[in-house]
Order: C-alpha cells, then structure tokens, then sequence
C-alpha cells in the first residue's frame, strides 16, 4: 500500500527551526509543513501590512526557508506552510528571493489567496458567535477578518507543479490534508478518508507537543532529551491511517500517551471535530504503540461539511498600561502588596480611567489567585505587576509611571522597574457561507 511521510516543522510562529531542519534532511519525507498561524497573529500580521502594503508575513519566514530548502530541495521534499499570514503573496516573492540567493533556479512557489473577507464582513449583515451581535457594532476598531480556507486550493497547487505552497489563513489540519488529497486523489465527498486525513493533521499541527514537549511534567510523565527535542512524523496510508514516529536519535517521545492527549487538545465535540472540508470524527479511533516512538492510529472518519466557514475577526479592543517591581528581603511579600494598594489608589486619585485593573505579586498569587494561595510559605522575594486596560494609549502610560514612582516614593527598597504600553488586538469569529469566498492561486518560478 501507497504511503506518504508527513514532516511538521512549526507549531507556532516562534516555534524552534533546527528540528524542522532536521526532518528536511533526515526525516525521509515527501511534504514538511509548517503550521505558524493563530487567530491573533493574523490581525498584527494585518496591522503589520497596514503599515507597510510588502510586510504582513510571518516574520521567520526568510530563516526557515534559507533553513530548509536546500535539503528540501535535494530530497525533493515539497513544503506547505500558512506563513503567508496576511500577505501570502509577498512572502511566496520572499521564498522565491530566498531560493534564488541559494542559487535553487526553478523553484515553483504558490500563493493561495482569498481568506481576507473582510469587505465582505463588512458589508454583510453578519453576527458574532460570542455575543449575536452585528459584526457592524464594531464599527472602523475591525481590522482584519480572515476565512479559515480548507484542502482544496493547497491540493490544487501541489496538483499544478508547486513545490512550496504559502497560504494565509487556512485551517490548521488542512495544510496536512492538501497534501494528502494530492497524494492519494482523495474525492472531495469521500467523508471517512476526510476525516481521517484531518485527524492525521490534528495530531501533527502542533508539532513537538505530541513528541514530548508539552506533554512533559519531570517526575510524573518524564521525557528524555527535551532541549534536543524532535518534531513528529506522520507515515500516512491510503485509508488516511498513520503512524507517529520522528526521526531517530532526536530527543522527545512517541507514546499512546503523547498521541492521546494530542488527539483530545483543543476538541470539543470529538464525534463532530467541525472542518471546512469534513466534520471529522475522533471517536473510533484505536491507538497502539509499534515500536519505541512508533504509534499506530488507525479508524476515526467523517460527514459532510457544513458548507460555512469560520472567520476570525480583528479589532481593536483596548489599551495596556503596565508596570513590575521586586521587593526582597524579611517582608517582601507584605511591601508588594502594599505597592499593589498604593498603585491602585494613586490612579482613582488620578481620575486615570482604566476598564478594569489587576494587581498581583508573580509566584504568589498571579495564577491561582489570593484563596488558593494563601497558605503557601511566605517568599523571600517577590515581583509585583500592576496592570490596567485603558480606551487610550496615553491613559494606559500613566499605569506604568505610577508603579515607576514606587522607586522613591515607597514602600522601601524596591528595585527593576519596569513599565510598558500596547495595543490590544481582540479576536471574535462569525461564519460565512463557503460560497461567498474566492480563492486564487498564483505560481511564479525563482
């Protein structure tokens, strides 16, 4: 049977490249993807763009490709990757930039686009999941709305010649099904392969979470090798079944245990894991180990697809003002939350309108809160952190200021200060009739 080995080199934007290097050259693969996007970053990749029409991508994109795509290249290892963010097409000219200084002529690279929707958010008469409201509420604070785009134009790419697909907002699992409808010729209604495919790609989108990383938890669930930590490998059959490994050597851990709890991350309903492609279904699947970092998933499957699609949508909520301090020493615990009282009446004697305020000392209550930790053996030092959410930038810099003055104007001995503003990026979703969404691809050689 026909099998095709899947590489995930990133997790996240700031994710680690020297595992993803080590699967271009040791990983035997035929596809390495690179899942970089959350709902977050694509709104400051669109600020980003706002401000300069060339930028919006993600920002490792250039050292990832210079990374990998020279083995990539010699091993014919064909990459997809949604570091596109809001500007697929520039950062698919940047890859192109990046192969041509490695003298790799030829080098098809495609940009899907279409998952900015935002005029058509904007001029429909949608609502927010999280509230019912009109999106229209919002009014000029919206500032990006990006469609969750499946399979289907990644596959497409990949079918025209493509060997580095960048795309912008695209499901997560779907930049691992693309490549496998491509692959197997998968019909876009063949609902239990699908699905399969998709739980293929949930369980390798997040990368080195399910070799070990945040599975990890030292003297109840041990890993060995963490700083050497390798990104997973997905060997997948025809009947969408995988198997789980990584490259041998490397540090990390292929268990049922990591696969288990990679399988239920971030699932709500796991008989109906909802896609733009399929409603994936997790509940039959069987996992068992083969081998040492070997695991076999097999089952699962899948119905039709709603026929919407997600859109995350960007706006600007809000302002943060903040401002840390250290106390050390007999009574530390007691000076920091003095400077937290202090600070607190110091902005109402101010009239600084803040939305809402939050005061804590780091390592003592900043998690669990006041009752959970209030019989832990008081700390020789604390850090005190002091925030408040503001409608202005210039309101939220006065948060910080005040917990700055607490330097000379007490309590004593207070020491590293420090103080910053920024603007806040809130993320709310609506769906959109899959209908109404056009995407394009473009391929340009290097």
């Amino acid at each position: 049977m026909k099998t095709v080995r899947i590489g995930a080199g990133a997790g996240f934007s700031g994710d680690r490249i020297e595992p993803a290097v080590e699967l271009a050259e040791k990983g035997d693969l035929d596809f390495l993807v690179f899942e970089c996007l959350a709902e977050r970053t694509i709104a400051l990749a669109q600020q980003a763009r706002l401000r300069d029409p060339a930028a919006g991508f993600d920002p490792l994109l250039v050292a990832r490709m210079r990374a990998v795509l020279p083995a990539c290249r010699a091993g014919g290892v064909r990459i997809i990757t949604n570091m596109g963010a809001a500007n697929p097409l520039a950062a698919a000219e940047a890859v192109r930039e990046v192969a041509r200084e490695l003298g790799l002529q030829g080098l098809r690279v495609a940009a899907v686009t279409g998952d900015d929707v935002l005029a058509e958010v904007q001029s429909g008469d949608y609502q927010l999941d999280e509230t019912s409201r009109p999106i229209s509420e919002l009014d000029c604070r919206v500032i990006s709305a990006n469609a969750y785009l499946g399979a289907t134009p990644i596959a497409e790419a990949l079918s025209q010649g493509a060997e580095v697909v960048v795309t912008g907002r695209a499901a997560d699992p779907a930049l691992f099904l693309g490549p496998l409808i491509h692959a197997f010729g998968w019909s876009m209604d063949d609902w239990t392969r699908l699905g399969r495919g998709t739980i293929v790609g949930h369980l390798l989108e997040c990368a080195g979470q399910i070799t070990g990383g945040y599975f990890a938890d030292p003297g109840y669930k041990d890993v060995p090798d963490l700083a050497r930590l390798g990104f997973p490998i997905g060997e997948v059959d025809e009947e969408g079944n995988v198997t789980v490994t990584k490259v041998k050597g490397s540090g990390g851990a292929v268990t049922p245990a990591t696969v288990k709890e990679q399988l239920l991350y971030e699932v709500h309903d796991p008989a109906r894991y909802l896609q733009p492609d399929v409603a994936a279904d997790f509940s039959g699947v069987v996992i068992e180990a083969l081998d040492a970092d070997s695991v076999r998933v097999t089952g699962g499957g899948g119905s039709a697809r709603t026929g919407s699609l997600k859109v995350s949508v960007g706006y600007i909520d809000s302002y943060v003002g903040e401002g840390q301090i250290s106390y050390a020493g007999p009574g530390a615990m007691e000076r920091g939350r003095l400077a937290v009282e202090i600070v607190a009446e110091r902005l109402k004697i101010m009239g600084v309108a803040c939305q809402e305020t939050r005061g804590e000392l780091i390592g003592v209550d900043s998690i669990l809160g006041a009752r959970l930790s209030a019989n832990g053996t008081a700390p020789r030092e604390v850090r005190v952190r002091f925030v408040g959410r503001t409608d202005s930038l210039e309101e939220a810099e006065r948060v910080g200021n005040e917990v700055e003055s607490l330097y000379l104007n007490g309590p004593a001995g207070g020491g590293g200060a420090a103080k910053s503003t920024r603007e806040i990026v809130g993320i709310v979703s609506t769906l959109i009739p899959e209908t109404q969404v056009r995407t394009a691809i473009d391929i340009q050689e290097a």
